[in-house]
């Protein structure tokens, strides 16, 4: 794995699954982050591999149920790197062994906000606690054969950051992400460019910088601020992933395109549902035609029928069934109709 002059699509719970990170990569993403996992849930599960004429996906499986924690396949495995929520260093060993022979790379996150994961010790709780984010980067350094990185926020003061990322950098990471914000901003404020070019100066490995990249010169913007390697993003690609891309494409032929990619790796609906009203709403509302048929869609059918998909689910399914789709129950939307 390479981490000069990349583009990359940041980790984005519930979005960042499997047709969400070939979608980005479609449009020229070059690494692709999927969501953060946490490694109490990866140490309940299981490795399974599909058949290749059912699905031909390799999946992480909890054990005893058919419930799919992570899902991937040979086309991402040189560019899909596995990010992980942990707060310990044996247990993360422990869950990154469960995957690190289908992905380029793992992360291990170190600025997720949210309460769930510092209550827990994960996430921005590590910021702290520079001895323990030693001990976990070094212990997945050691016992694995893939590149491993983190992403980090911005500390109080610029030298915390800058004192941080150095002892990061020690550890013998490949990269280092950094978000252009500190724990206690919100989405809203304004990512500091600058403060990142701080962390660039002063680190040798790449860094990967992170915030307010909404549209495709944003990506020279903050790289001619910051000085950094490769730059991360999130909600500007889960508003068009083709943001990737020089030229772009239309939001409404993104939308069908992801559709699409679910449909081929029967991706679960409730996720699906999800990335596809939060796209919407960036856009539009969903008390609209549109946003109304999605929330109210039950299965890949009703999402098929309501972007024009039919033919597309149909094909797909008969030959990984041998179930047509006219013999299938489904609300009866159609793109034309909501749209």
């Amino acid at each position: 794995m390479e981490y000069r002059n990349k583009l990359v699509l940041a980790p984005m719970v519930r979005v960042g699954t499997l047709p969400f990170r070939l979608l980005a990569a479609q449009y020229g993403a070059d690494i692709t982050y999927g969501e953060e996992i946490i490694d109490h849930k990866l140490l309940k599960c299981e490795r399974y591999i599909n058949e290749l004429d059912v699905i031909g996906s390799t999946d992480i499986v909890e054990k005893g149920t058919k419930n799919v924690v992570f899902r991937t396949c040979e086309q991402e495995r040189n560019q899909v790197v596995f990010q992980m929520g942990t707060s310990d260093a044996v247990r993360a060993l422990k869950a990154a062994e469960l995957v690190c022979k289908d992905v380029a790379a793992i992360d291990v996150n170190m600025g997720c906000p949210k309460a769930f994961s510092i209550s827990g010790g994960m996430g921005a709780a590590l910021l702290t606690k520079p001895d323990l984010i030693h001990d976990i980067l070094t212990m997945l350094k050691r016992n694995l054969c893939i590149p491993v990185t983190c992403k980090i926020r911005l500390l109080n003061s610029t030298q915390d950051t800058v004192e941080l990322a150095r002892r990061i950098e020690k550890t013998g990471v490949s990269a280092i992400a950094v978000h252009g914000r500190k724990v206690s901003d919100r989405p809203r404020d304004p990512a500091n460019w600058s403060e990142i070019a701080h962390v660039v100066d002063a680190l040798s490995i790449p860094v990967i910088a992170n915030g307010d990249v909404f549209q495709y010169q944003d990506f020279h913007n903050i790289r001619a601020v910051t000085g950094a390697s490769s730059v991360m993003v999130a909600r500007g690609a889960l508003w068009n992933a083709s943001i990737f891309s020089p030229q772009g494409t239309p939001f409404e032929e993104v939308k069908r395109e992801y559709v699409r990619k679910s449909i081929l790796w029967d991706h679960d609906i409730k996720t699906t549902k999800y990335t596809l009203k939060e796209m919407i709403m960036h856009y539009t509302s969903l008390e609209l035609p549109e946003g109304k048929a999605v929330t109210k869609s039950e299965s890949l059918i009703d999402i098929a029928r309501i972007y024009g998909e039919e033919k597309y689910y149909e094909s797909i399914n008969t030959k990984r069934y041998g179930v047509t789709f006219g013999s299938l129950n489904s609300r009866e939307y159609s793109y034309g109709e909501v749209l």
